[in-house]
């Protein structure tokens, strides 16, 4: 019986270096690889060796006979990619022809090792280590300026997704490693500086993401009562910087239709007692326990064909226990647009409650989650703190929470240039634009794109830089 990846893929390509009848796909050398969902295998080739599934990270991967429920549709969205036509110019997936093999990296003949330091423990920081320490002689240091190493796989991803967090476990062993040494607590700019870590280092690489929330820049948006999606998701996944939020009874209207706003969705309309057992916040625990009638309003600029989230995260709010979906049915576009078979995020809208919604009234009792597609909020209205939300089309929806989740942008860096526009550290393949030995990699590097797997294959380009330079006695 053949494999399927689920849900919980994070792109990172592990399985595709071990699979020996190449049925994995897109990977890294194809051009769709980074602007697919997930990978898939191809079940016409797989030969259920199991070597994908032994490989991946995120305990993805699975024989299509032990799939149920919910995850039975895995089995049909992997065959599903292969029956496409590809593009044109692009091979067809099994007629892939693999890259030739790298040579060694190249290494400075130096008595001694490179010292490299990485800013930031998360997966595009590790990722780095990772290449780093399994790849060359190298000594690294790890900084963070938290008290505990894991960036957005400890604090970005959901409590609910222990999966996808078990991907941590790949990075463990590196801050035991005997070429590694850890420094959490340490904040660079108030800690130290730039310089400090180049008087030690050969090279320094940051991979500290994209630290703050993009702003509407609508009237009432400081208000209380209206918060950063990063805020609540921090809040949830007991980051130690923030503090309690305000969860109020009946309606909270998120801005975006994003992963992290559909995870925000999920979250706040789960059963707290199926919530028990994650990894979630006691604290965020108690306060979703106070109130289990809630609706949460996703508000989404365009329509159902054009959605940011992904086709798994919907199907996961499709399946979600003693939790209505459903999709508000004021604009003839959206029916229009599931029509198009073409867009598998749209068609599997087909099924979901349509509701014409009366939004002068009041909540309907118990949980549910409410999509509006075609719609921007263009002002949040109240004296003391938010009290609705006012669309551009003069819709006015009761609410004392209003969250803003319309993607993240880079903070700068004390000592390195930063492009305000972009929210990103100029740099090309990884080298910071006129700063000898220094480096980035992840969001901070390309912008907020990509999954926690992209920072691979953006580490491998970063380090091959970084290798580059070493050689030429440019560190």
């Amino acid at each position: 019986m053949p494999y399927a990846i689920t849900q919980s893929c994070c792109s990172d390509a592990s399985c595709v270096s071990v699979c020996p009848v190449n049925c994995i796909h897109p990977t890294p050398q194809e051009r769709a690889f980074g602007s697919t969902e997930m990978l898939y295998v191809d079940p016409r080739t797989c030969i259920s060796c199991g070597a994908c599934s032994d490989a991946c990270p995120a305990d993805a991967i699975h024989p299509i006979e032990t799939l149920t429920g919910p995850m039975q549709q895995y089995a049909a969205i992997n065959a599903a990619y292969f029956d496409e036509i590809p593009p044109a110019g692009d091979p067809a997936p099994n007629f892939h022809v693999w890259e030739q093999p790298e040579p060694p990296r190249p290494l400075p003949s130096t008595p001694l090792p490179l010292r490299v330091a990485i800013v930031g423990t998360g997966p595009a920081g590790m990722y780095a280590a990772e290449d780093l320490l399994l790849h060359t002689n190298a000594e690294v240091t790890l900084i963070d300026r938290l008290p505990s190493p894991g960036g957005l796989l400890r604090y970005g991803v959901a409590p609910d997704h222990p999966a996808t967090r078990k991907v941590a476990d790949r990075f463990a062993r590196f801050h035991d490693h005997p070429r590694t040494r850890t420094m959490l607590g340490v904040e660079i700019g108030r800690d130290l500086t730039h310089e400090d870590l180049l008087a030690h280092h050969n090279a320094v690489i940051y991979a500290v993401g994209s630290a703050t929330d993009r702003r509407l820049g609508i009237p009432g948006e400081d208000l209380p009562g209206s918060i950063p999606t990063r805020r609540l998701v921090s809040w949830y996944n007991d980051h130690p910087e923030v503090d309690a939020v305000h969860l109020p009874a009946g309606r909270v209207v998120i801005a975006g239709t994003g992963n992290v706003a559909l995870d925000v969705a999920r979250i706040l309309t789960t059963d707290p007692a199926a919530l028990r057992n994650t990894e979630i916040a006691q604290r965020a625990l108690s306060v979703l326990a106070t109130h289990q009638d809630r609706e949460i309003v996703l508000l989404a600029r365009r329509g159902p064909a054009e959605a940011s989230y992904s086709l798994s995260e919907l199907l996961e709010l499709q399946h979600l226990a003693g939790v209505d979906l459903v999709v508000d049915d004021h604009d003839p576009r959206i029916r229009a647009a599931l029509a198009d078979p073409a867009n598998a995020k749209a068609a599997a809208l087909r099924d979901t409650a349509f509701e014409t919604i009366d939004w002068t009234s009041t909540p309907k009792p118990g949980r549910r989650i409410v999509l509006r597609f075609y719609t921007t909020a263009a002002e949040l209205t109240g004296h003391d703190r938010v009290r609705s939300v006012r669309t551009t089309a003069g819709l006015d929806l009761a609410t004392e929470l209003f969250i803003r989740s319309v993607g993240y942008r880079g903070t700068p860096i004390p000592g390195l240039p930063f492009d305000e526009e972009s929210g990103v550290i100029p740099n090309e393949s990884g080298r910071v634009t006129n700063r000898p030995g220094t480096y980035v990699v992840g969001w901070i590097k390309r912008g907020p794109t990509g999954g926690i797997g992209t920072n691979r294959t953006c580490a491998k380009q970063t380090i091959n830089a970084l290798l580059t330079d070493a050689t030429t006695a440019l560190l």
